[in-house]
């Protein structure tokens, strides 16, 4: 698979440094780094992002909703930004500047996540009982791969906010929410997250997709729809009688 890391031109101790944080784009196929440069976990490549095709009626699963179109949103400004502010063979043009606008959709996409993650759980097991329950005329191949993308992503996301919590308490006395030493920590930690955060941005309708397909499919409960005629009066009272 092609990768799209841009690697310097060669030229000995004159060539110049990769770029960081390196030039993400929409979907991943390479390890991410964070904003000193360092490689983060490496992935399996994803596939594309799937949306849903109805435009008719209210999205369910508003929480969800919400944060995959403050998440399109924000990695839509990302891009215009970052393809007006690289060069053409894509290094940034300022990398201080390219760092700190990279950070802020990071931290962007975090705070948008908040609204889902209390649920994220219970979504996950919700579909993964849903797409049990689904007659196989109804299910979509690629649902089944997706939730596995999700619930990786889900278990890294817990793990790193688990080492977030014990970075906080390590802090010197006093490095608080503003502080340079709080706020560099916070931001290894956004840039860390991102590219979990992504996986759910990019795969997160397949909730929705499952959701609807199990709310429009009948209950094996309810009885089956009937094509025999409605008693007349005459009839109706006939039987009261």
């Amino acid at each position: 698979m092609p990768s799209e890391h841009r690697h310097a031109p060669s030229g000995g101790s004159n060539a110049r440094p990769p770029p960081s944080p390196p030039h993400r784009r929409r979907h991943p196929h390479r390890p991410g780094a964070d904003l000193h440069g360092r490689t983060t976990h490496c992935r399996r490549p994803q596939g594309p992002a799937i949306h849903p095709t109805s435009q008719d009626r209210p999205e369910p699963l508003p929480e969800l909703s919400g944060y995959l179109k403050d998440s399109e949103d924000i990695l839509s400004s990302w891009d215009a930004y970052s393809d007006e502010n690289t060069d053409l063979d894509g290094w940034p043009l300022d990398d201080d500047a390219y760092g700190r606008r990279a950070s802020a959709r990071d931290a962007s996409t975090a705070d948008a996540f908040e609204a889902v993650r209390d649920s994220a759980h219970h979504l996950l097991a919700t579909a993964q009982a849903q797409l049990g329950r689904l007659p196989g005329s109804t299910m979509q191949p690629r649902w089944v791969w997706q939730l596995g993308v999700l619930q990786d992503a889900l278990e890294r996301l817990d793990a790193l906010e688990e080492e977030w919590q014990q970075t906080r308490g390590e802090l010197p006395a006093g490095a608080g929410p503003g502080s340079s030493v709080y706020d560099d920590a916070l931001a290894e930690h956004h840039a860390e997250c991102w590219s979990y955060l992504d996986d759910w941005a990019t795969q997160g309708h397949a909730l929705i997709e499952i959701h609807t397909a199990a709310r429009n499919t009948p209950s094996p409960l309810a009885p089956p729809p009937t094509t025999a005629p409605a008693p007349s009066m005459s009839q109706a009272g006939k039987v009261r009688r």
